[in-house]
């Protein structure tokens, strides 16, 4: 069919200064599109509904949806909405044509520590309801041609195991990714028809060295996204013969994961491939031929030669013994001397991990003799559970000690110059930003702080703000007397002290959800009146975007040239 423009974001961004899409949802019939829309960076949605057929929106509409999808009937709408501290906790059915006053409420989490979802799986045979918190998972389901039936609960929430379970649809099974073994997660199947615990039965047992990330159902295969000592490696098995191989990847240092894949019954696998000097690329994978074939890769203007450059994985020994990866790139014939510039990007938390990407305007900076350097520390996830499992909470300092550690071996092996150390990290990794300045200010020349989560201590005792609650388990709570005086004792605003700092960029949105523009503007505020240096610190505020900052392309390299 000819090419068909379901959604112009250009015209739907005309008079706001952002637009963000967030919900995309065609029906089976291809008639009907549902689509949300946020104008000012606040991540609280508008949902639509748009007849492709005419090109008019419905006068269906629905506010605050986190997420929506269709039933195969082609006029069952389910949505989820979040409350007053965004927190997604209602699950709802809609009938096209119906008011929205008899919306029937399907689920609902009442528990503040957990999230509720919904999502349709990709062989459209079944409807998840999800119940989620830092820790613990729920799941139920029902056929996805009864939108109308009961939820059937696969296995209860288990905080005290802190037991998860994440699952996708095959045929008559479900394959299920469990930790009840061990915290890197196992691979068991479950019949449809009866799935408790009891009937899960071993695919691929727990290891102690691989994490298992995801699970991605097709019809004749399967991919299960695994994270061996830091890699990403995709595992593919053939549904019938239960052989499994890994699809192979040219690189010693690189991010690869299973792109969008929309059809169930296909023999082929769409991922996605980078590292520090290939470009973002998309590839198909021919199961059973072996064979990738590049559909598309990122243009490069300039004359790009990526034989200009060298990438490698080294080790950093932390105060405690632990050995921390580090992810270098810099152009070829550079010299450890002493006299090079480097930057230093970290994040840390969440159990989120520090994937190998990469950026055309990041070469800029490399073409001018910087080392660039990608820290994988403790409480990321790039080493599995137990990776982030030692730096949260009440091992939270693992973080920062980790990330300074990296910096004193960049400058002793001379990959650095002492005095020519920039670093940057946003959001949690500006928790890591205020974090390590406060203990080293002196290690470092720079320092680039985006959207900071750094009232640390203020932010958890309010628990009207986003997230507060639910990340009571990542943190801690600070009604607790133990855990106060830990979060305190890290907690940049609280530590900041009358001594020299170095040059510092300090960015917050206006509209951000997730960290208030008040702790960035806070923190410079109480160093501006503390610090005893006479270093440029700047505070810069987008009075138009919220956490993910400029949503327009040029807004956004406008954004990395500042």
């Amino acid at each position: 069919a000819p090419e068909e423009v379901t959604l112009d974001l250009n015209e739907l961004n005309k008079g706001h200064k952002c637009t963000a899409l967030n919900t995309y949802a065609v029906t089976d019939d291809a008639h009907l599109l549902a689509y949300s829309i946020d104008h000012n960076g606040y991540r609280e949605y508008i949902l639509k509904i748009k007849d492709l057929r005419t090109g008019k929106d419905l006068a269906d509409e629905f506010g605050k949806v986190v997420s929506a999808f269709w039933a195969p009937d082609n006029k069952t709408l389910f949505y989820v909405t979040e409350d007053h501290a965004k927190r997604p906790h209602k699950v709802w059915r809609h009938t096209l044509g119906d008011p929205k006053a008899k919306d029937a409420l399907v689920y609902e989490e009442k528990d503040e520590l957990f999230r509720a979802g919904a999502a349709r799986t990709r062989s459209r045979g079944a409807i998840l309801f999800l119940s989620t918190s830092a820790t613990t998972s729920e799941i139920s389901f029902i056929p996805a041609d009864q939108p109308a039936a009961t939820p059937k609960l696969i296995a209860p929430r288990d905080p005290a195991a802190e037991h998860e379970y994440y699952l996708d649809h095959h045929g008559d099974r479900f394959l299920i990714l469990t930790n009840d073994k061990g915290r890197n997660f196992r691979l068991v199947t479950a019949p449809v028809s009866d799935p408790r615990r009891e009937n899960w039965k071993e695919v691929v047992a727990h290891r102690a060295d691989v994490m298992l990330e995801d699970i991605d159902a097709f019809a004749d295969f399967y991919v299960v996204a695994e994270r061996d000592n830091g890699l990403q490696k995709l595992r593919i098995t053939d549904a019938k013969t239960g052989k499994a191989h890994h699809l192979p990847f040219p690189e010693p240092v690189y991010s690869a994961f299973v792109s969008t894949n929309r059809e169930y019954k296909t023999n082929l696998l769409r991922y996605a491939y980078q590292s520090f000097t290939t470009p973002s690329s998309t590839f198909d994978y021919d199961v059973a031929a072996g064979k990738s074939t590049l559909l598309k890769q990122q243009e490069v203007l300039g004359g790009y030669d990526p034989k200009q450059y060298q990438s490698e994985r080294i080790h950093v020994t932390a105060s405690d013994g632990t050995r921390i990866p580090v992810s270098l790139v810099y152009k070829k014939g550079f010299k450890r001397d002493g006299t090079h510039p480097a930057h230093l990007n970290a994040y840390g938390s969440y159990g989120i991990p520090s994937n190998v990407g990469f950026s055309s305007t990041r070469l800029s900076m490399i073409d001018r003799g910087f080392v660039f350097a990608l820290a994988h520390i403790r409480g990321g996830g790039d080493l599995g559970k137990p990776w982030h499992d030692a730096g949260k909470m009440m091992k939270k300092m693992n973080t920062f000690t980790d990330f300074i550690a990296v910096g004193d071996y960049l400058v002793k092996e001379k990959y650095v110059a002492k005095d020519k150390l920039v670093i940057s990290g946003g959001s949690a990794g500006g928790l890591l930003m205020g974090a390590v300045t406060n203990l080293r200010p002196d290690l470092f020349r720079v320092v680039v702080s985006y959207v900071p989560f750094v009232d640390v201590v203020n932010t958890m005792l309010d628990e009207s703000l986003p997230l507060t609650v639910q990340e009571f388990l990542e943190w801690g709570n600070p009604k607790k007397k133990e855990e106060y005086a830990y979060i305190k004792s890290y907690s940049p605003y609280d530590n900041i002290k009358a001594t020299d700092y170095p040059t510092m960029l300090v960015r917050v949105s206006l509209n951000d959800s997730q960290v208030p523009y008040w702790e960035g503007a806070k923190y410079v505020s109480k160093l501006r009146a503390m610090k005893t240096d006479k270093n440029v610190l700047l505070l810069k505020a987008n009075m138009g975007a919220g956490h993910g900052g400029a949503s327009g392309r040029y807004d956004a390299l406008r954004d990395t040239a500042f």
